[in-house]
């Protein structure tokens, strides 16, 4: 399905920081990126999941969790607090915004922005209809990943050592539906050959599923 992205400036409280949307035609759902460590909107990698994603059907929204002065510092990649927040409130933007409140909603993660994506889905229990974990850290989450109800699907790199296993304790403490997808040789950023599009037929498969069924209210 084709689809055109759009630049949009999405209200996070008192801020606002850039995005892209695309709206591909009957789209089944609408999945917000959150970014992992130093990546952002413009990101390669994300753009292109976000452009696969649209020809399955699926709508995007990529905005960037930190302001370029935030981004500098690097502690406020790993606050979660922060980052949790940010995503909390480009949900409610998405809600009450014109063309993607009409959507269902789901999460795509990666790195720490997985971990933000948990956080914001524990809190959104009602809203959020699916999370995908890219080479995410679910683990730093903690106690809020009892409490996401939304069907998590966790994909790992199979060289990805280390976060592999983080990603099948942090599966452990899930009380939803989920599932744990390793892709073989695959390491953290997936840059291996066909293996981030394997990430997205992944993906792509969750999302539909779950936007298609009962899931959240959405």
């Amino acid at each position: 399905m084709a689809s055109t992205a759009e630049k949009r400036m999405v209200t996070l409280g008192s801020m606002s920081l850039e995005g892209i949307v695309r709206v591909p035609a009957d789209a089944v759902g609408l999945v917000i990126f959150a970014h992992g460590a130093g990546s952002s909107r413009l990101s390669p990698r994300n753009n292109y999941v976000a452009e696969r994603l649209a020809v399955r059907g699926i709508a995007t929204l990529l905005f960037d969790l930190l302001t370029e002065a935030e981004a500098a510092d690097r502690a406020n990649v790993f606050d979660l607090p922060l980052l949790s927040g940010r995503v909390f409130e480009a949900i409610q933007w998405a809600m009450e915004d014109p063309v993607c409140s009409k959507f269902k909603l789901g999460l795509f993660g990666s790195s720490t922005g997985a971990a933000a994506a948990l956080v914001a889905a524990a809190w959104q229990r009602d809203v959020i209809a699916a999370v995908v974990s890219r080479g995410g850290r679910p683990d730093l989450a903690g106690p809020e990943l009892a409490l996401v109800t939304a069907p998590t699907l966790l994909v790992v790199g199979g060289s990805d050592h280390g976060v592999i296993e983080l990603n099948e304790a942090a599966a452990q403490e899930l009380a939803c539906d989920h599932r744990v997808a390793i892709v073989p040789g695959a390491t953290h950023l997936f840059e291996e050959p066909g293996t981030l599009d394997q990430v997205v037929d992944l993906a792509a498969d969750w999302f539909e599923a779950h936007f298609q069924s009962g899931g959240a209210s959405r």
